[in-house]
């Protein structure tokens, strides 16, 4: 029984329809299967699915992060494992060239306070030229060195706005952008809403190059997307006074990329903050989906 079950079970769903129609069992109560009708039934079925719209807004958004350009600050236990690794590393090292011209300028100092010594033979050694020791060195380095102004790490003490991307070098900061949201004007990761024809990839990269200072010149971020895949998902409903049956909410898909260069005018509306800033500024409900993808890199 087995073989004939298995060579059954092998046929296409057509022959199987087909014997059944060509054998008694259609006279023994068992109901006819008609293949066409139930491809137009499918069919049928998914037009209709099709045609109906979809009662949630489609929005694709862009979690743009800008790395850090400086290393950070580093902590006291941070500064004691390098001093220990410094110390290490110079115990174990060899002499650098600087310092065994320290030993042999020291070396030719001792030769020249003792009592054989010999003026003719140290300067056909070093052909009669004027030697520079190597501590005429140092001291002109120390001198350069009082003079040297090493940059500000913190931009931030001169008062820079938030708005610039030039504000906290050593942590990654995230771009949020001002839109009005019905009757409300709130802070949001740039956005835009879906329209037909294109993917949420598109969407999002249309959210960002449609910014008001990207539109004027005011503004350049050239951004890197990572990858093709949403990373995160925000669903929530309009307000009762402006919800319909065919319009009950809105569902925004967030893609992360790089800033890769850009600048923007003070002007425009934008703000730089860090990971730990955006509670300040984005609602909770939107913060909780948003705060999973953020990395503090």
């Amino acid at each position: 029984m087995a073989a004939p079950c298995s060579r059954m079970a092998n046929r296409p769903l057509w022959q199987f329809i087909t014997n059944v129609r060509r054998t008694g069992l259609k006279h023994t109560g068992v109901r006819q299967i008609s293949l066409s009708s139930a491809c137009r039934a499918a069919t049928q079925t998914r037009s209709k699915t099709e045609g109906v719209p979809s009662p949630w807004k489609l929005y694709g958004a862009v979690c743009l992060q800008r790395l850090p350009v400086i290393s950070q600050e580093r902590n006291p236990i941070e500064d004691q494992f390098a001093e220990l690794m410094h110390q290490m590393e110079l115990e174990r090292s060899l002499l650098s060239d600087h310092e065994q011209r320290l030993l042999e300028d020291s070396e030719r100092m001792t030769r020249k306070q003792a009592d054989n010594y010999d003026s003719d033979e140290e300067e056909a050694d070093y052909g009669g030229q004027e030697t520079i020791t190597a501590q005429d060195q140092e001291d002109t380095w120390e001198q350069k060195l009082k003079h040297f102004q090493p940059a500000l790490r913190d931009r931030d003490v001169g008062g820079t706005p938030l708005g610039s991307v030039e504000r906290c070098l050593g942590d990654s900061l995230v771009l949020l952008v001002q839109q009005t949201v019905g009757k409300e004007t709130i802070w949001l990761l740039p956005q835009a809403q879906w329209e037909a024809g294109e993917t949420l990839r598109q969407t999002a990269e249309r959210g960002l190059s449609s910014l008001p200072g990207q539109l004027c010149g005011e503004a350049d971020f050239k951004a890197t997307f990572l990858g093709n895949t949403p990373c995160g998902v925000y669903r929530y409903k309009f307000p009762k006074e402006v919800r319909t049956e065919r319009c009950v909410g809105a569902k925004v898909f967030f893609f992360k990329a790089f800033l890769s260069a850009g600048s923007a005018s003070q002007k425009e509306p934008f703000l730089w903050v860090k990971k730990t800033e955006l509670q300040g500024y984005l609602k909770p409900p939107y913060l909780e989906k948003v705060d999973r993808f953020i990395l503090n890199l």
